[in-house]
């Protein structure tokens, strides 16, 4: 895969979200208004929850205002810091089935409400994900080969900087989801 870009984020869930609103208005970070994203997460065939996700990889199907993505990721140096590819498709409903055909099963569907902005030149996402919570994650595109453990480290410092209460996450939001209590 040489010739990759790998995406390279940290996560925190988050207590209050007028601290962190307020934190990121003061250092000048304006947040869009929120967008539903509606994804289904696909892993490898001979894949489950509970075993590694490092050099595994999985896909996604997302749908944001009527624009469908799909996404394939590898983790390299844990599960956020991946491998990316991704690419606009036409009709989610084939794409589906043909993510089936290429040896993928859907794992868990994730439904937030997603706002972004820009910190010190860092992409971050506040997301309200169903069932799981409240979450900012900072992220950062590196050249493959590059230390994606080094940047987290850097992203972490970046967070923290904020002054806000935060509760760093290693856990992607499909494992988030699958282990929160079911809902009725």
């Amino acid at each position: 895969m040489a010739g990759g870009v790998q995406e390279v984020e940290v996560k925190y869930q988050v207590d209050s979200l007028a601290d962190l609103e307020h934190a990121l208005a003061a250092r000048g970070a304006v947040l869009s208004p929120p967008v539903k994203q509606d994804d289904q997460a696909f892993a490898q065939d001979g894949w489950t929850y509970g075993q590694s996700k490092i050099g595994v990889t999985f896909a996604r199907l997302r749908t944001e205002d009527e624009r469908h993505l799909f996404t394939v990721k590898t983790p390299i140096d844990n599960a956020m810091a991946c491998l990316e590819h991704e690419t606009e498709v036409a009709d989610r409903t084939q794409m589906h089935q043909a993510i089936i055909m290429m040896g993928f099963y859907p794992t868990v569907r994730i439904v937030k409400r997603r706002r972004t902005a820009i910190l010190d030149g860092v992409a971050l996402c506040v997301d309200e994900v169903e069932h799981a919570g409240l979450f900012v994650e900072f992220e950062r595109l590196v050249a493959d080969g590059a230390s994606g453990t080094a940047a987290q480290r850097e992203l972490d410092q970046l967070a923290r900087s904020l002054g806000v209460q935060l509760r760093q996450v290693s856990d992607t939001y499909d494992s988030l989801v699958r282990a929160a209590p079911a809902s009725t």
